[in-house]
């Protein structure tokens, strides 16, 4: 099973330099969820590669931070407003990240897409489409 993170186009970019190890997130996808595609959300609107799902941490936002802040690509005030008033938080680790040597419009790729709030299941994106690991 896939699914497709809406990521911010500045946590994207902490991805594919190497300084982002881990996403976070308020919710959890199913467990059978092993290909994490990545939708760069505005303004650029576009898939731009994947990654398989490492670990998946489940804990209080405090200890996900101690734990995971220096591969966490994200500054602590932005880190502990996003969990403001929860209980709970994942740490996704990212594995095996591909880029896509072109950008996949998603329109194009999936039938009447519309742009997740934070995640959504799909089948994926044909093998056809080339991409090269980082």
């Amino acid at each position: 099973m896939n699914a497709l993170l809406s990521i911010k186009p500045i946590y994207v970019k902490k991805i594919l330099e190497g300084t982002k190890k881990y996403e976070f997130r308020k919710t959890i996808f199913r467990s059978d969820v092993k290909t994490i595609w990545i939708y760069e959300s505005s303004p650029t609107k576009k898939i731009v590669g994947a990654f398989d799902v490492g670990k998946i941490i489940t804990d209080t936002p405090e200890s996900l931070w101690d734990n995971f802040k220096s591969k966490a690509g994200i500054s602590k005030d932005d880190f502990f407003c996003y969990f403001d008033g929860k209980s709970k938080g994942y740490a996704l680790e990212i594995k095996k990240l591909k880029l896509f040597k072109e950008p996949i419009n998603p329109q194009d790729a999936i039938e009447d897409f519309h742009p997740p709030q934070s995640f959504c299941y799909f089948d994926g994106i044909p093998t056809a489409v080339l991409y090269e690991s980082i």
